[in-house]
């Protein structure tokens, strides 16, 4: 700490959470220029400023309000920040979607994974938990109209500890990805596969790899993180005030998993037939809305809304499947639509689409047809995309969507319809690009100025058959 006399108790997280409230209506330029003449572990201002202002300096403004502010170096002990409290200090952006609402603008990285030690560590003696289990966050405002970063707006300042309906959810995910590294998968790893504890790719390059100790497949770097859904949960539920919440699924303790709860919850309706489901969770005088997937799963499971708490925490998608008899999709699965100019401008590694599927969990609620042509409910899976798939097949396909549009879109009409040359069903085994639009004038911008129908990623209904559990299938 040097000379410099500290204005808060380094061994109180109380006082610590206090004298950080001081930053809130700040920039981190007036942070930086208020600590000029005091003090400071600084001892030249020199560039300090415009290294800081660098994008491409991971974890910039976190050292700014740690050196200029809290006054102590910087660096990358395992420790937390305030080793004395307990407390790590995480700094990080949030954003003002055009709805009005507010959201995390991403995830939050706790600590590097290391692949040979995680394997042999328990859950609360982690390294990972020591950095979780209290946080100090300092949320800014990004903007993408402001060019410094420096002249981001700190908005929100507290300490953070995951809740206990939370913690049984997280350390599962803990066991989820260490167990997957034990068995030699650490390259296969998604934040998929778990609810809001994600193992996220942790790299300076795309290309970057490393060992695991029990495979010789070298593995993409991670780092524990909580997922971008989760943060965003708790900055509008924890962090600011007088926000109203979603409804939990989960009430009181249960003996098993929160996958195994939601699967057995939903399997005591099985064999009913939409009509008994709609009979038996909407009164007379309720209106049965049109699409009832979803809505009807948020009935089986006590949630009278549209939206339960621990999904949107984990960024899980209900997608209903319908069977016909001869145990086929007539459907094929669509996604949110791209714009063509700013797929263009994307890197797979950090794609729209890409990013979706890799942080995404899926709740498939699957229906049948039986011989009545009445529908079904045959029950659900929860399905994150196989890594093969899509670093294989569906990356093929984004490539050649990005390579298609920016060599010009042929379009040509037949028999009376647009068509393109962008990938078609028949061209691959997993996913395709179609149209996804209200009508033929919902369109987007090409970045040659011609226009075209709005597109999305869709995945193939026979994929989508090949990936459901074979119960499904029995009669």
């Amino acid at each position: 700490m040097g000379t410099v006399k500290l204005e808060y108790d380094e061994f109180d997280p109380v006082s610590i959470e206090e004298y950080a409230r001081k930053l809130i209506g700040k920039t981190f330029l007036e942070v930086c220029e208020e600590d000029i003449g005091k003090q400071s572990i600084i001892k030249e201002e020199g560039n300090y400023k415009a290294d800081h202002e660098n994008k491409k300096r991971k974890g910039g403004l976190g050292e700014l309000i740690e050196e200029r502010y809290f006054h102590y170096h910087s660096n990358n002990d395992a420790r937390p920040d305030f080793d004395k409290a307990g407390v790590e200090l995480k700094v990080t952006p949030y954003k003002k979607n055009k709805n009005g609402s507010i959201s995390a603008k991403e995830r939050l990285v706790l600590t590097m994974i290391d692949y040979y030690s995680v394997i042999n560590e328990n859950f609360f003696e982690s390294h990972m938990w020591q950095k979780a289990r209290l946080i100090l966050l300092i949320y800014y405002l990004y903007d993408k109209e402001i060019k410094d970063r420096l002249n981001y707006e700190i908005g929100y300042v507290k300490l953070f500890s995951p809740p206990e309906s939370d913690m049984k959810i997280i350390q599962h995910d803990f066991e989820v990805i260490t167990q997957k590294i034990r068995e030699g998968k650490a390259h296969e790893l998604s934040e998929a596969d778990t609810l809001y504890l994600g193992a996220a790719p942790k790299a300076s390059s795309s290309k970057d790899r490393r060992k695991q100790p029990c495979s010789d497949e070298l593995a993409k770097p991670r780092a524990f993180a909580f997922k971008n859904s989760y943060m965003t949960y708790v900055l509008n539920h924890y962090i600011i005030p007088d926000k109203n919440t979603y409804e939990p699924i989960i009430k009181k303790n249960i003996d098993e998993t929160f996958e195994e709860y939601i699967i057995n919850t939903i399997n005591q309706y099985r064999n009913y037939t939409v009509d008994e489901l709609c009979d038996l969770f909407y009164s007379d005088n309720e209106k049965i809305p049109k699409s009832l997937g979803a809505l009807l799963v948020y009935r089986m499971l006590e949630i009278k809304g549209n939206q339960a708490e621990e999904f949107v925490k984990a960024n899980i998608v209900i997608k209903t499947i319908r069977l016909k008899q001869n145990n086929k999709i007539k459907e094929n699965m669509s996604f949110p639509t791209f714009k063509f100019k700013e797929l263009v401008e994307e890197e797979w590694e950090d794609s729209a689409f890409g990013n979706y599927l890799r942080e995404t969990r899926f709740l498939f609620v699957v229906y049948k047809y039986d011989v009545n042509e009445k529908l079904r409910l045959k029950g659900c899976q929860f399905w994150n995309i196989p890594y093969a798939d899509l670093e294989g097949n569906v990356k093929t396909v984004w490539e050649q969507t990005k390579k298609v549009i920016q060599n010009g879109l042929k379009i040509e009409v037949k028999k009376g319809k647009l068509s393109s040359n962008l990938p078609a069903k028949s061209e691959n085994p997993v996913c395709h690009v179609r149209p996804h639009g209200k009508n033929s004038e919902d369109r987007y911008e090409l970045p040659d100025g011609r226009t075209y129908p709005k597109q999305c990623f869709w995945l193939n209904n026979t994929y989508i058959t090949s990936q459901l559990e074979k119960h499904f299938f029995e009669e």
